[in-house]
C-alpha cells in the first residue's frame, strides 16, 4: 500500500514534509499537482481535503492536510528514531514551537511581504519587510549555542525551516548573512538532510524560476 502525497516542488510545506519523510524513512508516493491548472479542485481532491491546499496527504484513505500536522502524524506512525520528535514533553514542546514559530511567524511574514508585491501588483511594504526581518531576528536567538533548531541533535522542526529559509534565501529578499546563526544553521541543514538538493533545492530553485517568469510577464 502506498502513501500517497499532493505535492508541487515550488511549495515549502510540501518540501518540508518531503525532507521530514527523508528523516523519518517513510517513502512517498509524490502526486504532483498544478494548483494553477486546479487539479486541486476535484472531486476527488475536494473529497479529501475540503480547503484544496497542497500538500495533501492520503495514508490509504486516511486523509490529511497542514505540513506541520503531516510531519508529525509521519513520525507518530512510521518513526523510530525518537530524537527526531522526543517523547520528552519539554524537548519535544521546543521541537513543536518551532514549527508553529515556522507557520505562524516566519513562513506568514515572508508571505504578507513578498506575495502582494510580487504577484499582486501592490506597492512594497516597508513595514512587512522588518517584520520579516524581525523573525529572522527571533530566530537567529533562537539557535544561539544551538546546532539545530530545537538542540544539538536534527529534529523534525529542521526540515520545515529549512524549506521556509531556502524559498526567502533563494528570491534575494533576506541577507542571511545579517543572521550569522541561521546562516551556520542553514549551511549544516544542507549538508546534513537526507536528500537535500533532490528534495528541497531543486524545488526552491524552481519557486525562485516561476517568480522570475512572472515578473517578467508583468512588465510586457
Amino acid at each position: 500500500m502506498t502513501i500517497d502525497l499532493y505535492f508541487h516542488p515550488a511549495s515549502a510545506p510540501c518540501r518540508g514534509v518531503l525532507l521530514a519523510a527523508k528523516l523519518i524513512g517513510v517513502d512517498l508516493n509524490i502526486k504532483h499537482t498544478n494548483v494553477a491548472k486546479g487539479e486541486n479542485m476535484t472531486p476527488h481532491f475536494l473529497k479529501m481535503n475540503p480547503q484544496h491546499t497542497i500538500p495533501t496527504l492520503d495514508d490509504n484513505g486516511f486523509y490529511l492536510w497542514e505540513s506541520r500536522a503531516i510531519i508529525t502524524y509521519l513520525f507518530n506512525k512510521y518513526g523510530k528514531d525518537d530524537s527526531l520528535y522526543p517523547q520528552d514533553p519539554k524537548k519535544r514542546a521546543i521541537v513543536d514551537q518551532r514549527f508553529y514559530f515556522d507557520m505562524g511567524t516566519l513562513l506568514q511574514r515572508y508571505i504578507d511581504y513578498f506575495y502582494p508585491s510580487t504577484f499582486f501588483g501592490a506597492p512594497a511594504d516597508l513595514d512587512k519587510l522588518r517584520k520579516l526581518e524581525e523573525a529572522f531576528g527571533f530566530l537567529d536567538v533562537m539557535l544561539e549555542g544551538s546546532i539545530y533548531a530545537a538542540g544539538d541533535s536534527i529534529t523534525l522542526a529542521d526540515a520545515s525551516l529549512a524549506a521556509s529559509v531556502s524559498t526567502v534565501d533563494i528570491v534575494g529578499i533576506i541577507d542571511l548573512k545579517k543572521y550569522p546563526n541561521v546562516n551556520r544553521w542553514f549551511t549544516v541543514c544542507k549538508r546534513t538532510l537526507p536528500d537535500y538538493e533532490e528534495a528541497n533545492a531543486e524545488g526552491a530553485a524552481l519557486f525562485k524560476q516561476l517568480v522570475d517568469q512572472y515578473a517578467v510577464r508583468k512588465l510586457q
